[in-house]
């Protein structure tokens, strides 16, 4: 493929993976500060892109040259959000994810695929208990937020109100994904033993700090296991007319796995694993999606549905989810 065909292919790609209601031309244009006549030119492969452009583009589009020029290796670009920047407080993450799932919705078809090693984070904003909880521990625990050193957990004193509130904007978009998510008996055993640890380091402040987070716990279980049995996702309290998008859940008994998303939006996959805990990469290259979906595929061949039907299974399941508490 000479030069003119492969900067061709460059933009087409892009277009592909852009939103269908963003413009190339208007975005290109503010990119690289050009007028929309340079760019179409650029597009038109009339212009070669400079080095310096094409840096630009990459960094912009989250492209990999080596996919694009169809090189055979076997090396794979990940996008780290938030890499470079300084320790930001929890709720700069969740807003960051707010964004992402923005993004995802402004694609007309959306689909997603969760290989769960533990719960989705957005799960433990559902009631605001749970969430204070889980932001007061990743701030502390994880992240070591030098203000928390020395304090224990108060729903008084760190109800993170902001972090709930982002937390449902979360919620309230991932609703509107078809999805399916693959989870195991290990899935809620990491908060299981996180609310363990508090109680007995006692870094719960008071006893009914402590019964308050794991009756909301209790209650994240229940809203999961409803939504479970109705097959698709919604709001605590919602009633019929206020369900969303589909949910299928799988259980694997025999696999642990790890926390992978393949989303596809129109056709085209990103493939999103964690890192240091809550953190992530992603990648749109289609070779690793690929790789990854059959894998996935794989796995829920061996495993049971609980969605809809296999109350029985369901059942079994949260009783032994539950029983550690």
């Amino acid at each position: 493929m000479d030069s003119v065909a492969l900067q061709q292919e460059l933009f087409s790609y892009i277009r592909l993976n852009i939103p269908a209601h963003l413009s190339l031309v208007d975005d290109l244009c503010e990119l690289l500060a050009l007028s929309a006549d340079s760019v179409y030119r650029r597009i038109r492969g009339e212009k070669p892109i400079t080095l310096e452009e094409l840096k630009k583009i990459c960094e912009h589009y989250h492209l990999s040259l080596d996919q694009l020029m169809q090189l055979k290796n076997e090396s794979v670009l990940f996008d780290a959000p938030g890499l470079n920047g300084a320790p930001a407080p929890f709720s700069a993450y969740l807003k960051a994810m707010v964004m992402q799932f923005n993004y995802f919705n402004s694609f007309k078809s959306r689909e997603m695929q969760y290989l769960c090693k533990d719960s989705t984070i957005w799960n433990f904003y559902l009631f605001p208990e749970m969430a204070a909880f889980k932001t007061f521990f990743w701030s502390k625990t994880i992240n070591n937020q030098p203000d928390l050193a020395d304090e224990t957990f108060s729903l008084a004193q760190y109800p993170y109100t902001d972090c709930y509130e982002l937390g449902q904007q979360v919620i309230r978009e991932y609703n509107t994904i078809p999805s399916v998510e693959m989870w195991n008996l290990e899935s809620m055993q990491s908060t299981i033993n996180q609310i363990a640890y508090y109680r007995d380091a006692g870094l719960f402040k008071t006893q009914s700090d402590f019964d308050a987070v794991v009756h909301s716990f209790l209650q994240l279980i229940d809203h999961l296991q409803l939504q479970a049995s109705k097959g698709v996702k919604f709001m605590p309290g919602d009633t019929e007319v206020s369900y969303r998008a589909p949910i299928q859940y799988y259980v694997n008994e025999l696999i642990l796995g790890n926390n992978t998303m393949i989303i596809t939006l129109d056709s085209k996959p990103m493939t999103m694993i964690t890192y240091s805990v809550f953190h992530y990469l992603f990648t749109r290259d289609e070779r690793f999606a690929r790789k990854v979906s059959v894998s996935f595929e794989s796995l829920i061949s061996r495993s049971t549905l609980i969605s809809k039907t296999g109350e029985k299974d369901r059942n079994r399941l949260i009783r032994r989810m539950c029983c550690h508490t």
